[in-house]
C-alpha cells in the first residue's frame, strides 16, 4: 500500500523528552514553577504535516510537584486541583493552524476540575527529525496564559499589607516531543 500525503497518521507523547510546567505569580514579585509528571496525549494529523492536526491530552493530577511537599499537597486539595474528585486535567484541540513555517496556533477545550473553557496555545515547531532508532519524532513548544479562577481554582488569600499570594493568570509551557507511531 503506498503512502499518501492525506493518510492519517498518529504520533504519542514522548513522556520521558517531554515537560508539562505553568508558571504563577507568588506575592505579585515571583513566579513559583510547577508540573506535572504524569500526563499522556497524541496528535493526528494527515500525512506529516501538522496544520489541522487533532490534539489531545491529559495530565494526572497527583503527578503535580512545584518542589515543595506542602504546597503539592495544598494543590492537590478542594482548595485548587481537588484531585480526589478530579483526578486529570484534559485538552481537546478545536482548531489548529500553520501560522508560519515554525509557528502553529492551537485552539481547543481544557477541563480542569470539571470546568471547561476554550483556550489558545501558541506553538513554536522545533522540526522532524529520525531517532537512533529509526523512529521519526518532531518537537513543539507551546505556550499560553489561562485565568485559574475560571476553572475553580479559586482559592485566595491576601497578605497583611493588602497584597495578593497567588495570582490569577497561570502561564502554560509545554516542550513536547512527539513519535510517529
Amino acid at each position: 500500500m503506498a503512502t499518501t500525503a492525506q493518510e492519517t497518521k498518529v504520533w504519542t507523547i514522548d513522556p520521558t523528552h517531554s515537560e508539562i510546567q505553568f508558571k504563577v505569580r507568588h506575592l505579585m514579585v515571583s513566579n513559583v514553577t510547577g508540573k506535572f509528571n504524569s500526563f499522556e496525549g497524541q496528535v493526528e494529523t494527515a500525512g506529516d504535516d501538522f496544520s489541522n492536526a487533532s490534539v489531545s491530552f491529559s495530565a494526572d493530577i497527583d503527578s503535580i510537584t512545584t518542589g515543595n511537599e506542602q504546597r503539592d499537597g495544598h494543590l492537590k486539595s478542594a482548595d485548587f486541583f481537588d484531585a480526589a474528585n478530579h483526578p486529570k486535567l484534559t485538552f481537546q484541540s478545536t482548531d489548529v493552524k500553520k501560522i508560519s513555517d515554525d509557528e502553529y496556533e492551537i485552539k481547543g477545550d481544557l477541563t480542569i476540575r470539571g470546568t471547561t473553557k476554550p483556550v489558545t496555545l501558541k506553538a513554536e515547531y522545533g522540526g522532524q527529525m529520525g531517532d537512533f532508532y529509526g523512529n521519526t519524532k518532531a518537537g513543539f513548544e507551546l505556550t499560553g496564559t489561562i485565568k485559574r479562577k475560571e476553572f475553580g481554582l479559586s482559592w485566595d488569600a491576601v497578605t497583611e499589607a493588602g497584597g495578593v499570594v497567588v495570582s490569577d493568570d497561570v502561564k502554560l509551557l509545554l516542550n513536547v516531543q512527539v513519535a510517529r507511531q
